[in-house]
Parts: structure tokens; C-alpha cells; sequence
């Protein structure tokens, strides 16, 4: 069953907590070792969407059981153009395709906005079923950073893979 795809709302921040709390506490998707509240997850959703970046959700049966925001890669101006991709799906709903459809929307959103480079940056080691999502949907890897993060006893690095997204750098950007 192919998941509802739509933008987030506020409505959806305490089942978006939810799934990321889970993520921090259980997992290494995250880097965070706290979850944050529903209040700085609110935060933080308004100011990636007040910047025009995509955020959206998966629902089955009316629950949402996952999510997907792009924001800014780095800071800097002349980073403009390049995102950096989050997906996050509830264990239950894991191995459903809901990762492969909003990672699929997100790039649209993205392509959307004229960002140029997509960037995903993924735990390693732990985390070949993300690493296999961007994969098959055209990321490329980028390089490996090792022990750059001690989380759950351990230290773990990141995979870095980018994918292109619409006319990519054959154009300037217009995204100011």
C-alpha cells in the first residue's frame, strides 16, 4: 500500500517526535543523544519551512509513520543550492517502500525550490538500509568520514553520498 504523501503540519509534530525520539534513544540515524521536545521539534520545522525548504510526511491509515525534511547543508551563501536530506520512518513501518516514497518526494520538492545537490550523510557502520534507499534512487558515494561520533558505547562514522538534482551545476542557481 502506497503511503499519503503530504506537507507537514503542526498537527503532525508529536508523531514526527515520536518517530525521532525513537530514533535518538534506540538507534544512530541521529547523532542527538536526547530527544528534543515537541516544542523544538515544532521549532525547528517552522524555520526549515519558513526558508522554503520541503518537509513532509507518509500516513497509512491516517497515522503518520514517517517523515522527510531537506535543509540547508552548510551555512555559507555559496552553499545556497546544495540540501541535505532527513528521512525517518516508524519501526513498524520500516521495509514498506515509505522511506523509498518520501526520499522519491522530497527530491521533486527539492528539484521544486532549484536546489542543485542533494547530500546525504549516513551512520556508518548500521545503516546500509538507507545507504541501499539513496542508492537506488541515484546518490552517489562521496566518501566516508570514520569515528567522527561516539554514541551507545561506540564510535561511528558517516557515509556521505550527493545526488544531482534538476539541471545541477550546468546552470547557475537561482535560489538566493
Amino acid at each position: 500500500m502506497t503511503p499519503d504523501l503530504r506537507p507537514a503540519v503542526d498537527a503532525d509534530i508529536a508523531a514526527i517526535a515520536r518517530i525521532y525520539a525513537d530514533a535518538v534513544t534506540n538507534g544512530t540515524a541521529s547523532f542527538e543523544t536526547e530527544p528534543p521536545t515537541l516544542a523544538e521539534m515544532a521549532r525547528r520545522r517552522m524555520a526549515l519551512v519558513a526558508d522554503g525548504y520541503p518537509y513532509l510526511v507518509a500516513e497509512r491509515d491516517g497515522a503518520v509513520c514517517g517523515y522527510a525534511y531537506a535543509g540547508p547543508y552548510r551555512a555559507r551563501a555559496a552553499y545556497r543550492s546544495t540540501v541535505e536530506d532527513s528521512v525517518y520512518v516508524a519501526e513498524a513501518a520500516r521495509g514498506l517502500g515509505i522511506g523509498r516514497a518520501l526520499l522519491a518526494a522530497l527530491i521533486a520538492a527539492c528539484e521544486a525550490i532549484d536546489a542543485r545537490v542533494m547530500v546525504a550523510v549516513i551512520t556508518d557502520p548500521g545503516s546500509e538500509a538507507s545507504v541501499a534507499l539513496h542508492a537506488g534512487l541515484g546518490f552517489a558515494h562521496a566518501g566516508v568520514l570514520e569515528n567522527v561520533g561516539h554514541k551507545h558505547g561506540r564510535w561511528l562514522g558517516t557515509v556521505l553520498m550527493q545526488r544531482r538534482l534538476g539541471p545541477g551545476p550546468d546552470a547557475a542557481p537561482s535560489r538566493t
